[in-house]
């Protein structure tokens, strides 16, 4: 929309003008006098603009010449421009440079200068604005110093600019509230963190206490209940056994122990069973573990340990004392508390400085630890050394890894030809899961023991046959021989033998139980089961013993029917 009120208008360029205010880009708005007041007007002020007719200047290009007017003394000449000294005008900050002659405010380009006149206020033809839109007061001119014109604040448009301190303050207050912020965030994390380590301290409490009571360890609690598989029977229990046979091949002899891994219990064990052990030939002789190992090989006295102990040894491992000195070397050495001096075997003067030293924690190579297994010394029963290999199969048991691949690697690594049906795999696993048992501290050695003839005594069935290996004979195969432990208390010795004659005549199967401490005057056929009543009864009538001589009681581990000879009995060779 225009805002110019010179658009050929007539009737307001006839009177003068003043100066009511300023528009948005900072030019004049002017409106007329009215008419009673124009000629005093015109007789107080000086119109600089106010050029005659003969000079062609209409300043507001309304195609009228203002009336000519007569200047009085102090009038400038035509042609004088009180801005000649001044770079042209640029309202808007633009930078612009108009050309020459160039005038603002509408004065045509070959207007004169004007002299200045003092002590006069000009009058600038003026145009009414619409009636419609607000005026502004007017404001008188100021006067100029040094032909520099006065401008005034409501001539521009200013641009709004952001005051600095109003942006201090934000970032002032954006400040405190981060920081704030921060704090706040900080305390969160803070809470967070002691709720997370609160929450597993709990369950690390909780965790120990789960573990000691899965252990048996907290107070209050016996060591029986709290085993695994401790209100599981005995004879329910399940074993994995092996036996062992240390052949030595430096010196000859053989010791033997069965290895056993209680599943149900989750106990290790290694039973050392002396050479002295009575067994039975396949012919129903009697004879000893060593003898039977020398004789009958792997196979038959694996299977006459099955039936005197009442186990079930699933194979065999014949370790030679070059292998178990390459095993000892492969773990990295074993540590044992040794309880004598060992001297070295190939040491060629006497006195020399023992190989293996007696006392705790020692730590014994490959040569030590065969040294030491093998070590009996004179006058000492073979039971003393004996527990010297099971010392060593303990603490070689400790540093074999609990990995079985890798305890495979390592029986694989000895090159040892193992009897049938164990295999390189199966010793392997075996020996990881005693080896972790045995890390874990639920390993034990124990000794069988056994009565200097080689029988089993009664409190030997209790603490290892029927604790550690099961406590019940092996129920024999159909169409086997009844197996009949005879005990000798009549006083005279060479009745179990005429007794052990009679009865494998008879078909069944000799069992040497032993001497008694004391004689006793009547005999006794003892069955433990119903269904071996009658073998018992049979046993009787082949012996010669009355029938009420058959009752029920306690049987010898792996029999089926158990003899005691009293002074009535007649062998039938008398």
């Amino acid at each position: 929309m225009n805002d110019r009120y010179d658009a050929g208008d007539g009737g307001y360029g006839a009177g003068p003008y003043e100066i009511v205010g300023y528009d948005e880009y900072g030019r004049p708005i002017y409106r007329q006098v009215p008419a009673q007041q124009a000629p005093q007007a015109q007789q107080a002020t000086y119109d600089p603009y106010d050029q005659q007719q003969g000079y062609g200047y209409d300043p507001y290009a309304t195609g009228q010449q203002p009336p000519v007017t007569s200047y009085d003394a102090g009038r400038p000449a035509p042609g004088y421009d009180p801005y000649g000294s001044q770079p042209p005008y640029d309202p808007y900050g633009t930078g612009t440079q108009h050309p020459a002659g160039y005038e603002p405010y509408g004065r045509a380009a070959n207007s004169g200068q004007q002299p200045r006149v003092t002590e006069q206020t000009a009058h600038i033809p003026q145009q009414a604005g619409p009636a419609q839109r607000p005026h502004a007061p007017a404001e008188p001119e100021r006067p100029h110093d040094d032909g520099d014109r006065d401008y005034h604040t409501e001539q521009f448009a200013f641009v709004e600019e952001p005051d600095g301190d109003s942006e201090d303050v934000i970032d002032w207050l954006k400040f405190t509230e981060n920081r704030t912020e921060r704090r706040e965030e900080a305390r969160r994390r803070a809470r967070s963190r002691i709720i997370a380590l609160l929450v597993v301290l709990a369950l690390v409490a909780v965790g120990g206490v789960g573990y000691l009571w899965y252990a048996g360890k907290l107070p209050g609690r016996s060591s029986a209940a709290s085993k695994p598989g401790a209100a599981t029977p005995v004879g329910a229990q399940k074993r994995d056994v092996i036996v062992v046979h240390l052949h030595n091949t430096g010196k000859g002899g053989t010791s033997t122990a069965l290895l056993v891994d209680n599943t149900t219990t989750k106990q290790g064990s290694t039973v050392l069973l002396p050479n002295s052990l009575a067994l039975s030939g396949d012919d129903g002789s009697t004879t000893t573990l060593a003898k039977s190992v020398d004789d009958d090989g792997s196979s038959g006295t694996r299977d006459q340990l099955d039936t005197v102990l009442g186990t079930d040894i699933q194979g065999t491992w014949r370790l030679d004392t070059p292998y178990l000195q390459n095993l000892v070397d492969l773990v990295g050495n074993i540590d044992i508390d040794t309880n004598t001096d060992v001297p070295d075997p190939d040491a060629k003067k006497k006195g020399a400085e023992p190989l293996v030293h007696k006392g705790s924690d020692q730590t014994l190579s490959g040569k030590m630890a065969v040294a030491y297994a093998t070590y009996r010394a004179a006058g000492e029963s073979q039971n003393a050394q004996l527990e010297r290999f099971g010392q060593v199969m303990q603490g070689v048991l400790r540093k074999m890894s609990s990995d079985p691949s890798a305890a495979t690697t390592t029986v694989q690594t000895l090159a040892q030809i193992l009897d049938p049906p164990l295999t390189d795999k199966d010793l392997g696993a075996f020996l990881a899961k005693l080896a972790d048992l045995a890390k874990g501290g639920a390993y034990k050695t124990a000794l069988l023991p056994v009565q200097a003839d080689g029988t089993l005594s009664a409190k030997t069935s209790d603490s290892v046959v029927k604790d550690i290996l099961g406590g019940t004979a092996k129920s024999p195969a159909a169409g086997s021989a009844v197996r009949v432990s005879v005990q000798n208390a009549t006083g005279v010795k060479d009745d179990s033998e005429k007794a052990r004659v009679v009865l494998l005549n008879g078909g069944f199967t000799f069992l040497e139980g032993g001497t008694a401490s004391g004689a006793q005057a009547t005999s006794k056929v003892l069955y433990s089961d119903a269904s071996h009543k009658s073998d018992a009864t049979e046993v009787a009538k082949t012996l010669g013993l009355p029938a009420g001589s058959v009752v029920k009681g306690t049987v010898s581990s792996g029999a089926d029917v158990s003899v005691v000879l009293g002074r009535d009995y007649r062998p039938a060779s008398s």
